[in-house]
C-alpha cells in the first residue's frame, strides 16, 4: 500500500495542525485508516483510527478531544485534524491501513511512508 503523508510543521502549543494521508491503492474504501506517531526513544503508537465507512472512531487516550480523524473516499486520503497542541505531540507521524478489518486499525501494514514531522514548541 503507498501511503504519502503531509501537513506537518512547527507550531505553538496550544495550536492546531491538519495532517493528510495519501492512500491511493485500489483497497482505500474497504480498510480501517489509521493515524500513528513516533517520538524520538519511543515506540510508535497509534493515536487515530477510523473505520471503512467513518462510522466508527478511535483515539488513544493522550489525544481524546483534541484530535479528530476523518476520511475523503473520493480522494483516498485520511485526516488528522489536531487542536490544542502540546509539546509532548512532538513526534513523526505516520498513517497506515489494516491488513484484514474495516473497523480498526489493529493490523497496519508492514510497509510505512515517510511520515511527517510534528513539531510543537513550549
Amino acid at each position: 500500500v503507498q501511503l504519502v503523508e503531509s501537513g506537518g510543521g512547527l507550531v505553538q502549543a496550544g495550536g492546531s495542525l491538519r495532517l493528510s494521508c495519501a492512500a491511493p491503492g485500489p483497497t482505500f474504501s474497504s480498510y480501517a485508516m489509521g493515524w500513528f506517531r513516533q517520538a524520538p526513544g519511543k515506540e510508535r503508537e497509534r493515536v487515530a483510527s477510523i473505520s471503512w465507512d467513518g462510522a466508527y472512531t478511535h483515539y488513544a487516550d493522550s489525544v481524546k478531544g483534541r484530535f479528530t480523524i476523518s476520511r475523503d473516499d473520493a480522494k483516498k486520503t485520511v485526516y488528522l485534524q489536531m487542536n490544542s497542541l502540546e509539546p509532548e505531540d512532538t513526534a513523526v507521524y505516520y498513517c497506515n491501513q489494516d491488513r484484514f478489518s474495516g473497523v480498526v486499525v489493529s493490523h497496519p501494514h508492514d510497509s510505512w511512508g515517510q511520515g511527517t514531522q510534528v513539531t510543537v514548541s513550549s
